[in-house]
C-alpha cells in the first residue's frame, strides 16, 4: 500500500491524481477497498467515486473556465452532479406518494457555483457514453449485461449537451418570468418517451402502487416473520448489530425517528463515493402492521456519517453557511433545493461523528448509464431527452436557492447561453482527462492486486 510519500516512479499527473484520492479514502489504490473496486470498474465510475478529483483540478486552474461562469449569484449546488444523480422519487421522503423526477444525492452538496454543477453534469454524459461502449465490447464490466445492444455516438452526446442547456435555460426563463414556477417540479413524463418506463416503475412502488407490497425499497429490505417485521437476512447489504451496539445506537438516534423503532441493521457497501462511510437502517412504524395500509405507515430511515462536502476543501471561503457541520449542511442545502423535502430530514452528533439522518424513498428509481445509453430507443431521442429534462431539474434546484429574488435566474439567462461552445468544449475535454486519469489509475491497480495474490 502507498503512502502519501511514496510517489517515487509517478508522472507528476499520477501524483496529483492519488494525492486527492489518498486525502479522502485513506489509501492509494487498493484492491481490497470496495469502493476502489467500484472506481476500477469504468471512467464513469471512477468519476462518481472521485468527486474531490474533479474540484482540485478547478482549483488548479487544469478546468478553464470563463470567468463569466464564476460571476453567477452563488447557490445552493449538488456538488456531485452526474447522471446518475438523478431520477424518480416521492416528494417528502416516504411519507408523500407524488412522483417527481429531481436529483437524489446531496451528500456534498454545499453553497456554491453553478457551474461546478453543470460542467460536472456534461462530463458525465461523454463518460456515460464511454462506459456504455466499453460493456458492449467486453473493455468494462457491468451487472446489466448489456453487451449486445447499440450504444449512442459523440453527436448524441453533444446533441443531450446542448439539450440539457436548453433544459437548464427554460427553467430559468420561466421562473424569470413567474417567480411561482419555484413551486413547480418536473413530474409530466410523456407516454412513449424513455423515461416513461421508469416513471411507471416509481410510480408503482409508491405506497398505493400495485407493487408497493413486493418492489418497493421498504418490501425488498423487509420480511414479515411470526413476531413481526424485521431487516431481512443478507450479509451482502445488512450487518446485524450487536446487542450492546445495538442498544448505543437506538438510544442515540432514537429520539429523531417518527414512531417506534423496530429494527437496526448496519448497511453494507451502498453508494460509490460515500461507500466507505458508516450508516445505518433503522425500520420505523407500527411494531406490527397485519394489513397493506398499516404496512405503508412503516418506512426505512437512513442514519449516515457525513464527511465535509467535496468542494469545501478547496473553496472552504465561498460562504458562511459552508462552515456548518457537514450534516447540518446536507440537510439545509437539501430543504433549499427541493420543492418538498424530505419530513424526516435531521442531523445529529454521535461517536465524535456527524451523521445525516433521512427517510429512504419507497419508490426512488434511479437511472444507470446502460439505461439510458444503449438501445433504439436510447439512440432515436432518449438520451437527448433525458439530458434535458436533467438540466430542468437541476435548474429548479439552483433557483431555489434565492427564493426572493430572479437575480441568478437573470443572470443564468445572459451568461450560459453566450458560453455554450465553451461549456461543450471543456466538458468533452475534461472526459479525456478523467479517461486517461482512470487508465493509469486502473493499470497501477492492477498491480497492486497482481502483488497481493
Amino acid at each position: 500500500m502507498m503512502t502519501e510519500n511514496s510517489f517515487t516512479g509517478l508522472s507528476p499527473r499520477h501524483q496529483f491524481v492519488d494525492t486527492h484520492i489518498l486525502r479522502i479514502d485513506g489509501r492509494s489504490p487498493d484492491p481490497l477497498l470496495i469502493k476502489h473496486a467500484k472506481m476500477a470498474q469504468s471512467p464513469f465510475t471512477f468519476y462518481r467515486g472521485s468527486a474531490q478529483l474533479f474540484y482540485a483540478d478547478w482549483k488548479a486552474g487544469n478546468v478553464q473556465v470563463d470567468a463569466a461562469l464564476l460571476s453567477l449569484p452563488l447557490t445552493c449546488v449538488v456538488g456531485d452532479c452526474h447522471m446518475s444523480n438523478f431520477g424518480f422519487m416521492t416528494e417528502e421522503g416516504s411519507h408523500g406518494d407524488i412522483i417527481i423526477f429531481s436529483p437524489n444525492d446531496f451528500d456534498d452538496a454545499c453553497v456554491g457555483h453553478a457551474g461546478w454543477d453543470i460542467v460536472r453534469f456534461l462530463v458525465s454524459l461523454e463518460l456515460a457514453r464511454e462506459h456504455c461502449e466499453g460493456v458492449r465490447s467486453g473493455k468494462y464490466e457491468s451487472a446489466k449485461q448489456a453487451t449486445n445492444k447499440t450504444v449512442i455516438d459523440s453527436e448524441h452526446v453533444e446533441l443531450a449537451m446542448d439539450a440539457f442547456l436548453d433544459g437548464y435555460l427554460t427553467v430559468c426563463e420561466r421562473v424569470a418570468d413567474d417567480p411561482t414556477a419555484l413551486y413547480d417540479a418536473v413530474e409530466d413524463i410523456m407516454p412513449g418517451t424513455r423515461l416513461h418506463k421508469f416513471y411507471n416503475k416509481a410510480c408503482a412502488r409508491a405506497a398505493g402502487g400495485e407493487e408497493f407490497l413486493t418492489k418497493s425499497a421498504l418490501a425488498k429490505a423487509v420480511q414479515m416473520r411470526d413476531d413481526g417485521l424485521a431487516f431481512r437476512k443478507n450479509s451482502d447489504k445488512f450487518t446485524p448489530l450487536a446487542p450492546h451496539y445495538y442498544t448505543a445506537v437506538k438510544h442515540a438516534f432514537a429520539p429523531y425517528m417518527d414512531d417506534d423503532v423496530i429494527d437496526i441493521v448496519q448497511r453494507n457497501h451502498a453508494g460509490t463515493g460515500s461507500n466507505n462511510l458508516d450508516r445505518f437502517y433503522f425500520l420505523v412504524g407500527p411494531a406490527k402492521p397485519h394489513n397493506e395500509a398499516t404496512f405503508s405507515r412503516c418506512h426505512i430511515v437512513e442514519v449516515k456519517q457525513q464527511r465535509e462536502a467535496a468542494p469545501l476543501f478547496y473553496y472552504s471561503d465561498l460562504s458562511p453557511v459552508n462552515r456548518l457541520n457537514p450534516a447540518h449542511l446536507t440537510a439545509r442545502c437539501q430543504r433549499k433545493m427541493k420543492r418538498r423535502p424530505d419530513l424526516l430530514l435531521d442531523e445529529a452528533e454521535w461517536s465524535d461523528k456527524h451523521w445525516l439522518i433521512r427517510s429512504r424513498h419507497h419508490a426512488r428509481v434511479g437511472i444507470n448509464p446502460e439505461d439510458i445509453c444503449m438501445g433504439n430507443r436510447s439512440i432515436d431521442g432518449g438520451f437527448v431527452d433525458f439530458a434535458q429534462v436533467c438540466g430542468e431539474a437541476l435548474a429548479f434546484a439552483h433557483c431555489r436557492g434565492d427564493r426572493r429574488s430572479v437575480e441568478f435566474e437573470l443572470a443564468a439567462l445572459s451568461v450560459l447561453e453566450t458560453n455554450r461552445d465553451a461549456l461543450r468544449r471543456i466538458s468533452l475535454e475534461y472526459a479525456e482527462q478523467v479517461k486517461s486519469d482512470h487508465a493509469d489509475w486502473v493499470a497501477y491497480f492492477r498491480g497492486q492486486r497482481s502483488a497481493t495474490c
